[in-house]
């Protein structure tokens, strides 16, 4: 019986469990954005906003409970120096699931598990993509006016 057994198993053993989910908390802290499985997602919240709360502390026992989660001391350093303190005046939430779509082939519910508040980074990267794309789909009206043939496979 699974009485006060807390947390999914995820069709997994513990260590490999454990490793997926603490490089999972890593990718979300690091480009704050990642896309996986609804469960997977779920669980991952769970350590993502303690290690925000613990960064907002910023105390030295509260770096070291942390960096047994994060697996890259430089996103350790940046959660510690610039994530804790944006999320100084929130209490709890700083995450988000949107959900999308179901995954072809087994059906399971993909979603993207997101910070709440976007750092400026995070924002001017975005920003740039999305010019990029307007300047390609710009290119590609002004060659068709033109008449002349679009490349067939682009990168």
């Amino acid at each position: 019986m699974r009485h006060r057994r807390v947390g999914r198993k995820l069709g997994r053993k513990k260590e490999h469990r454990e490793l997926m989910l603490r490089n999972l908390v890593t990718s979300v802290l690091s480009t704050e954005s990642v896309r996986t499985t609804e469960a997977r997602a779920k669980e991952a919240r769970k350590l993502v906003e303690k290690i925000i709360t613990w960064a907002k502390k910023g105390d030295l026992h509260a770096r070291r409970l942390a960096a047994r989660y994060v697996m890259d001391d430089a996103v350790l350093k940046e959660v510690f120096a610039s994530t804790g303190p944006r999320f100084a005046n929130r209490a709890g939430g700083y995450t988000r699931i949107v959900k999308l779509e179901r995954r072809h082939g087994d059906g399971a519910p993909i979603v993207i598990l997101e910070l709440t508040e976007k750092s400026a980074k995070v924002e001017e990267e975005k920003a740039a993509r999305k010019a990029k794309k307007e300047a390609k789909k710009d290119a590609d009206k002004k060659a068709e006016a033109k008449g002349e043939a679009l490349p067939e496979a682009r990168g």
